[in-house]
Order: structure tokens, then C-alpha cells, then sequence
């Protein structure tokens, strides 16, 4: 099989993606870590696995239906994806920024920790999530993968309904009445339900 050269670039930018999600991984370990040593509980391992499963399985299927089909770069459309690519990893690393030591990828809530309102939690409630829907859509887009944009793209939102409702409800009524006038993912649209 003889690869192109913008499929070559893609598989580049799926390493990168790799490796950024191997530094996140060490990092959420070692503040969940933290996080559990100053009494913190940890709720949603059930789902937590069925998300670790599904991240990796998009990363291999990104590349997967690029190589199987040897799908062309869609030119316009690539650029696009990829300045949304960009965007949500923009926007992950300010939220994990702005949570600092607090930010994980489990579900690790600390009783009595104040909630964080500052950075992009100003705008809304789940700003990583935003970014992982983003990528979801976005980085199988860069390089015509829209039979993986799809399928993740609703496995990812079945999956975030039941981690959004089981986060919140950790988080509890502190978290709820800081973030009540907020919506979930859309700055500006009405918060839905709560």
C-alpha cells in the first residue's frame, strides 16, 4: 500500500495526540492521587473504563479508516478540522490549567472543596468536555474519517450523559447553585436541565 503524503502528516498528528494523552494520563493520575490523600471520593469507575476503552479505540479507528479506505485529505474541510483539532486542545489545557491540581480524568471530588468558576468555567460547566466533543468530531474530519466522526461522535454523547449526571451529582449543591445560570457546553444557550 502506498501511503500519501497528507496521510503520512495525519498519522504524524495522531502520534502527537497519542503522546498528549499519555502526559495527561500521568498527570491525572498523580493529582487523583493527591486528591484521594486529602479525603477525596472517587464515584463513576464503572463508566470510567467504558470511557478509557472508547478514547483508545477512536485514536485507532482515526487511523484505521484513513489507511483501510485510503481516504484523500478533503482539502477545505481538512483545514478546518484541523483548526478545531487545535482549538479543543486549546481549550482542554486552559481548563486543566485553571483546575491545576483538582483536574483529573476520573471523577475524584474533594467534600467541602469550593467549586472553580474562573477560566473558561465562567462561561460553562464542562469546558474539557467541550473539547473532547470537538475532537470527536474534528480529528477524523482532518483527513476524511467521517464514519469514525460519526460512530464516536454518539457513542461519546451516550457516554457523557451518564458521566455528566453522575460528576454533577458528586460535585453536589455547592457545585449546583455556582453553576445553576451556566450552561453545559454552549457559552450563551440556556443551561437545560439541572
Amino acid at each position: 500500500m502506498v501511503m500519501s503524503d497528507s496521510a503520512r502528516a495525519y498519522l504524524l498528528f495522531l502520534g502527537f495526540i497519542l503522546l498528549e494523552r499519555l502526559f495527561e494520563l500521568v498527570l491525572s493520575t498523580r493529582n487523583a492521587r493527591r486528591a484521594l490523600a486529602q479525603g477525596g471520593r472517587e464515584v463513576g469507575q464503572g463508566h470510567y473504563r467504558v470511557m478509557t476503552v472508547l478514547h483508545t479505540a477512536f485514536l485507532l479507528a482515526c487511523a484505521g479508516e484513513v489507511l483501510v479506505f485510503q481516504r484523500a485529505f478533503p482539502g477545505v474541510l481538512g483545514r478546518a478540522a484541523l483548526v478545531g483539532a487545535v482549538a479543543a486542545q486549546a481549550l482542554r489545557y486552559w481548563a486543566i490549567s485553571t483546575l491545576g491540581e483538582r483536574w483529573n480524568t476520573r471523577i475524584v471530588f474533594i467534600p467541602g472543596a469550593r467549586p472553580v468558576t474562573s477560566g473558561p468555567y465562567r462561561l460553562v460547566r464542562h469546558p474539557n468536555y467541550v473539547a473532547v466533543i470537538l475532537e470527536m468530531a474534528c480529528i477524523p474530519l482532518i483527513h476524511g474519517g467521517y464514519l469514525t466522526a460519526l460512530l464516536f461522535s454518539v457513542a461519546n454523547a451516550v457516554l457523557l450523559t451518564v458521566r455528566i449526571r453522575a460528576e454533577e451529582a458528586a460535585l453536589g449543591a455547592e457545585y449546583r447553585q455556582a453553576f445553576q445560570t451556566r450552561p453545559r457546553f454552549i457559552p450563551g444557550s440556556a443551561h437545560g436541565p439541572r
